[in-house]
């Protein structure tokens, strides 16, 4: 198998495998907080409509390169990556839909889900082979696997005791969006743009193409959108916790 059809094979399989998981997910939600059969029908064919239009429309532009850049011209994989964010904070925190989903998943499924970040790995494992710039592949590679890893452990923790280990649930949130901050900025200063600063002699040539682009443009952003819901969660679940690190903040 030729590298080009290993990773399309990897991003495409982990991308709907993780969407058949979080269709499996929200359907079982959503029957134990007993939405009727018909809301709960609606919300997961749009939520399973939306990921699976989304991952399509993702996998369109990456085939014809609309994400590819160059040393003369601006990088356009910003907008694969912060619409997408930018859409699902808005249902967030506007939607009321959006809103009783988040109150029917579980914290513990929301942040379990996100074992499918250890896919990241294979940043590592494109760098040993000398395809990756080490600036980018070891911190955003590593730092995957470091959150995916943790996601069921941590899971598991805050559904035998959420109030002992709520604290755990917001560490590894900070820690999980710190991680796809830190890849996205060295991934834009190790790839072909003007911006482009580090790995001169080495460039980032795989991180704007497809296959390997589905996941700056789809996993990321569904990650943020994750986490942000996590976090949204965490704050209904635990109003006085939230509360009383705000207010020492505002004090100084």
């Amino acid at each position: 198998m030729t590298e080009f059809m290993f990773l399309a094979c990897y991003t495409l399989a982990g991308s709907l495998g993780m969407i058949g998981v979080a269709f499996i997910g929200l359907h079982k939600a959503l029957l134990r907080a007993r939405w009727l059969a018909a809301e709960r029908l609606r919300a997961v064919a749009v939520t399973a409509g939306v990921l699976i239009f989304w991952l399509a429309a993702t996998t369109a532009l990456a085939w014809i390169g609309a994400y590819r850049s160059g040393g003369d011209r601006l990088p356009t994989i910003q907008f694969g990556i912060l619409v997408p964010i930018l859409i699902g904070t808005v249902l967030i925190w506007r939607s009321p839909t959006v809103s009783r989903i988040i109150d029917a998943v579980p914290q513990q499924w929301l942040v379990g889900i996100q074992l499918y970040r250890v896919l990241g790995f294979v940043f590592v494992v494109l760098w040993i082979g000398g395809r990756l710039p080490g600036l980018f592949a070891l911190p955003a590679g590593l730092g995957d696997l470091a959150v995916g890893l943790l996601a069921p452990l941590i899971a598991w923790q805050y559904a035998r005791a959420p109030a002992v280990n709520a604290g755990r649930v917001l560490a590894w949130n900070g820690f999980g969006i710190a991680d796809l901050l830190v890849a996205l900025a060295t991934g834009f200063m190790t790839a072909p743009s003007p911006f482009q600063v580090f790995a001169l002699d080495a460039p980032n040539l795989l991180i704007d193409a497809f296959p390997l682009v589905l996941i700056p443009v789809f996993l990321v952003p569904l990650s943020i959108v994750l986490h942000l819901a996590s976090l949204t969660k965490w704050r209904r679940e635990h109003p006085r916790t939230s509360s009383s690190t705000v207010a020492p903040a505002a004090q100084s």
